[in-house]
């Protein structure tokens, strides 16, 4: 195999990387290769894929996988896998087929609860948390690299920051090896956790998500989802534009090249990993504003 992701980030420069999810038709994936040939362009150092609740697009994030494995073969690949809807042995089957097509990274995840429900309950046979996903694929398959999330904001579902951030050193004692952010918009947030992430004993790198802002009605959505939360700042800023969508992307593309500036410049950052949204234009435009789309798949620090 190839070397894993985690190992990219040990050197003194900042890498980009892109996420994407899974379309559900045919029309969609065609969209998504013209997307994948735009983000290519911004010289990514790796790209992952997430599914859909409960498994239900995990072949579907193979063939995202695959895909850009046959286009790009030279730009690593990582697959999302969580513990929603599947029992140990079929995740170790998938495991399996990912080894099998030369995958060899995983975003070890708990995963969401279903659409509907507000706690998460285990699947008969299956796994609880997300250390006991990384301890599997630890002893199971070792020859994989392991990302983990961590959540500069607190999980929702925690009761208080420390007893999250017990959790995540759980994840990283189990075999994390790097831990990718949920989005967040206040850059102070992401340096006090990585502070509280060095306090509590864990060491790998922390590498900030950035989710650029398109919609306003979306990225609310999403935050009352995930736990992260608008700056004041932003939020007027973008409800200044009304319906004007055009006008809410140019806020949301200045807001995220600021945040991401700042983050690289001031931050000593090991990379930046975006959350597209398989929309490949604000990422591009943030990418390239920044210079971050350099031929060596690297932001040099010292540039």
């Amino acid at each position: 195999m190839t070397e894993k992701i985690p190992d990219l980030y040990n050197n003194d420069s900042v890498i980009v990387s892109f996420e994407l999810f899974p379309p559900k038709t045919k029309s969609g994936f065609e969209a998504l290769s013209t997307q994948i040939d735009d983000l290519i362009s911004c010289n990514p150092s790796f790209i992952t894929c997430t599914y859909g609740a409960g498994g239900s697009t995990r072949h579907k994030t193979l063939d995202v996988l695959e895909h850009v494995k046959q286009a790009y073969p030279t730009i690593p690949v990582a697959s999302h896998l969580t513990c929603v809807g599947s029992t140990v042995d079929e995740l170790k089957a998938f495991l399996a087929e990912l080894k099998t097509s030369n995958i060899n990274t995983i975003v070890a995840l708990r995963g969401d609860p279903p659409l509907g429900e507000t706690n998460f309950t285990p699947p008969p046979g299956g796994l609880s948390y997300a250390n006991e996903l990384v301890a599997l694929i630890k002893n199971e398959f070792p020859e994989f690299g392991i990302l983990v999330a961590g959540y500069p904001e607190k999980h929702p579902e925690a009761p208080s920051m420390e007893v999250d951030l017990q959790n995540l050193k759980r994840k990283i004692d189990a075999g994390g090896e790097a831990i990718i952010t949920q989005l967040f918009f206040n850059n102070e947030d992401f340096y006090r956790f990585r502070d509280r992430c060095v306090k509590a004993g864990i060491t790998v790198p922390v590498v900030p998500g950035i989710l650029p802002v398109i919609n306003l009605n979306q990225i609310k959505r999403f935050t009352a989802l995930c736990g992260s939360r608008l700056t004041d700042k932003l939020r007027r800023r973008l409800e200044a534009h009304g319906d004007d969508e055009e006008g809410q992307y140019s806020v949301g593309i200045y807001y995220a090249a600021r945040q991401v500036e700042e983050l690289v410049e001031n931050g000593g950052v090991p990379g930046v990993h975006f959350y597209v949204l398989n929309r490949s234009r604000a990422v591009g435009h943030i990418c390239r504003a920044l210079n971050l789309s350099t031929p060596s798949h690297r932001y040099n620090h010292g540039r």
